[in-house]
């Protein structure tokens, strides 16, 4: 059994932190890859390591001194080390570092410092090797992993050492010089090297238990997902949730190696698996929707034009809405008419230029406008297999005096979307999980 254990910033925030991670990977001895982040905030007052060498960059820049927010960062990892009764000459490296800013530093090796010295100090805490991610974490010069070269570099490290610790976030080009991933990186460093290790199980430790059911802003006290497929995930995330970005699951999806999401605060809580078929029996109570998302601010554009070739206007119209760099979240068809729903934010102030070559090419009869529309969506794998689900949810929004202006059907049915009114949002979404998962 090989297991890769990712740790988020709030995970090694802190000495304390330090003292959690090492009791959950000394606790299970197939977790021999340990991926770090930065030192993330303490508390809410906090700052992230990260964002302060960003700050330092911007400093450097700009031509101002940056020495009150470095001294920031020097404490931050002395006081770490000391608390841990640790021996790494963290103040040479610091040191180093300082120096360099002034002269030729990059700003994606500089902000990659708050990995590579969190993870140093926490390859000494758990008696790992420590493993720089620029000598495996290999990438092309367009930003594209190169995962041969990534397999055969940890396959050598894991030949030689029972444990290792990877700096996540950054990696190198060709050049040998450090390239940053977006933010986030992290999590997509533990899952190409969960995939390059052909690893049993990819643990993502972070300060939450797995993934709720619904954003708890709105719901209170959501129950946790206990296990969701990877297409199910991808719907959560494209309809709003916060959840993994696409990108750092990609690799473990690929080869199917499960994602289990874990609180680095309460390490017996099972989490959230994540996994590319599901079992037979997963969810509690047998529930057939799997989670509740949404995003806000859409325009439903209307265009009618009777007695003519309705696929011949639609194609003229996504060209023009390809144009203007717009596009279609969903389409509804009918005989005479159909409807695209469009977000706001993409069309910004284009609506009435869009509108005006609508007119001009395609001749509609109408073209209608509403806006201020939210989207919310019912995920679920059971969904297809349950007769009368969307007349369900239906009335029970409707018995709630909830006004659908538009409904659309979710990629691979696992989703049923409903349009609302804007105000209507966290009211929709309350009383989809209350009725059929709270």
């Amino acid at each position: 059994m090989l297991k890769v254990a990712k740790f988020g910033g709030s995970s090694v925030a802190s000495a304390e932190q330090f003292r959690k991670v090492k009791d959950i990977v000394l606790s299970d001895p197939s977790r021999k890859l340990v991926v770090v982040s930065a030192a993330g905030k303490r508390d809410s007052k906090d700052h992230k390591i990260t964002d302060l060498l960003y700050l330092c960059h911007a400093h450097i820049t700009y031509g101002v001194p940056c020495d009150d927010i470095f001294d920031r960062i020097r404490e931050r990892f002395i006081e770490i080390r000391d608390q841990l009764g640790l021996t790494f000459p963290i103040e040479k490296e610091l040191d180093a570092i300082r120096a360099k800013i002034s002269k030729d530093m990059s700003v994606d090796e500089l902000v990659s410092r708050g990995e590579y010295l969190t993870s140093k100090l926490m390859a000494e805490y758990l008696g790992y090797y420590f493993l720089d991610a620029s000598n495996c974490i290999y990438m092309d010069f367009d930003g594209k992993f190169q995962p041969r070269k990534i397999a055969e570099a940890l396959s050598g490290a894991l030949k030689e050492h029972s444990g290792i610790v990877i700096p996540g976030f950054y990696g190198s080009l060709p050049s040998g010089k450090v390239k940053v991933m977006s933010r986030g990186g992290s999590d997509i460093t533990g899952s190409l090297v969960a995939a390059a290790c052909d690893a049993d199980m990819y643990e993502n430790w972070t300060d939450v238990s797995g993934i709720l059911m619904a954003d708890p802003r709105i719901v209170e006290n959501p129950s946790p997902i206990s296990e969701i497929t990877f297409a199910e995930l991808r719907e959560l995330a494209y309809m709003g949730a916060s959840v993994l970005h696409e990108d750092s699951v990609a690799p473990v999806k690929e080869v199917g190696i499960p994602l289990n999401i874990r609180n680095t605060n309460d390490p017996s809580h099972p989490g959230t698996m994540i996994v590319d078929k599901a079992s037979e029996s997963d969810d509690v109570n047998d529930r057939f929707i799997t989670g509740i998302s949404g995003k806000r601010n859409f325009i439903i554009l209307t265009v009618s034009r009777r007695l003519n070739n309705s696929n011949e206007t639609l194609r003229d119209v996504l060209e023009i809405l390809d144009r203007h760099k717009v596009q279609a979240e969903h389409i509804s068809m009918g005989i005479d008419q159909f409807a695209l729903v469009l977000s706001q934010a993409s069309i910004g102030d284009s609506l009435y230029e869009i509108i005006g070559d609508i007119k001009t090419k395609c001749s509609p009869d109408d073209v209608e406008i509403q806006d201020n529309i939210a989207l919310v969506a019912a995920v679920g794998r059971k969904m297809i297999f349950r007769p009368g689900i969307s007349g369900k949810v239906f009335n029970a929004l409707g018995k709630e005096g909830i006004n659908i202006r538009t409904i659309a059907q979710g990629s691979d049915e696992l989703a049923i979307i409903v349009g609302v009114d804007n105000s209507q949002f966290e009211n929709t979404i309350r009383i989809l999980y209350h009725s059929f998962a709270g």
